[in-house]
């Protein structure tokens, strides 16, 4: 019988050979997707607490006992005296009936308990995957640091709504916009992680500027979801509701109203909703020129997916930020805005991880 002489293996097949190692890793490239997917439904929740007005409606901070939600008339009654002793009741809900209570109430419990469930569902796996052996020792300082960030965050949650329980009607928009950034960062870090985990790759043919342009596109979404905070702190998006003039104006009067000039970043309602709308339109010209020049240029393949999921994620988000501002900001209208943010900074890591040298 002749030899069968075995013929040479691909350079692309050798490239997404799945390595032993790749292959044990694989679960926990699983479970930190599944955690990344409910920190954007917590992040998601946490916007329905802001439109709804919902986030004072439990006045206390318990981690463990505050999981456990009222379940006799009592004890619903005992949480509606609490609230009812803050301003946001007496000012703005004086005679809410005990059913609309109940209505916010869910909405800030769901909240908490899927920061909760994020928790356990980053703890318990890291456990049982630290148990069996496979975590790799390089990951330990990261998947550390990310539950870290995780305990303060839940420090931070009640660092913010402590801001409205005593001389406002609302949470400081500053408090908010820290309590949405770290939620996000923490988003991102998990994603990065799982990325980084994937199967062995070919380096990308790209150029350290492609490269620092998908970084810096990152940046600046993170930033612009930083921005949105800001906006939903001071309910920016409830006025001047045109598109895409403001007031008939390019650049509308009283931009810089208040005093000191930073102020009007933070504080001015139409100054924040119109740097809003600059940065996103800046992001947009950004990641257009950067898909450009990839499709006109060298780049792999997967670069260009990535790159054109890019644009068309931008479009998207763009697009509903403006149906979202000319509705009014409809409960689920601005839901779908917010999550549509988070997701776009987890497209454009993935397409930051893909320009990214392959590890030698």
């Amino acid at each position: 019988m002749a030899q069968q002489t075995a013929l040479p293996e691909s350079p692309g097949a050798a490239a997404h050979r799945t390595s032993p190692a790749a292959a044990r890793l694989e679960p926990v490239r699983v479970w930190l997707y599944l955690v990344a997917a409910l920190v954007l439904l917590m992040v998601s929740v946490g916007g329905a607490t802001r439109l709804t007005g919902s986030g004072l409606s439990i006045t206390e901070w318990q981690p463990i006992m505050g999981a456990v939600p009222p379940f006799s008339e009592a004890a619903w009654q005992e949480a509606f005296e609490k609230y009812r002793q803050i301003p946001q009741y007496r000012l703005i809900n004086r005679g809410m009936s005990l059913s609309a209570f109940k209505a916010i109430y869910w909405w800030e419990w769901t909240h908490r308990f899927l920061a909760r469930l994020v928790g356990a569902a980053f703890l318990l796996p890291f456990l049982y995957f630290l148990a069996t052996g496979r975590l790799a020792r390089s990951l330990m300082p990261k998947l550390a640091a990310i539950f870290a960030l995780g305990g303060l965050q839940g420090f931070i949650g009640w660092y913010m709504v402590s801001s409205g329980l005593v001389h406002r009607t609302e949470v400081s928009q500053y408090r908010l916009a820290l309590h949405l950034s770290l939620a996000v960062a923490i988003f991102g870090a998990v994603l990065w992680v799982a990325l980084s985990l994937g199967p062995r790759r070919a380096a990308a043919p790209s150029s350290p500027w492609q490269r620092a342009g998908a970084a810096s596109i990152a940046a600046l979404v993170f930033v612009q979801i930083v921005a949105g905070g800001f906006v939903a702190g001071l309910k920016a998006g409830f006025g001047y509701n045109t598109w895409p003039l403001i007031e008939g104006r390019l650049v509308p009067h009283g931009l810089g109203a208040m005093s000191p000039w930073w102020a009007n970043l933070f504080e001015n309602a139409l100054t924040v909703q119109f740097n809003h709308r600059l940065l996103a339109y800046a992001i947009a010209l950004i990641v257009f020129w950067h898909v450009s020049v990839l499709m006109r240029g060298a780049s792999a393949n997967a670069a260009r997916v990535s790159g054109l999921a890019l644009a068309w994620a931008v479009l998207a988000q763009i697009g509903l930020g403006i149906w979202t501002l000319l509705a009014h900001v409809p409960l689920a209208l601005g839901l779908a805005h917010q999550a549509v943010a988070v997701a776009l900074l987890g497209i454009a890591l993935w397409h930051w991880h893909r320009l990214r040298p392959a590890p030698g």
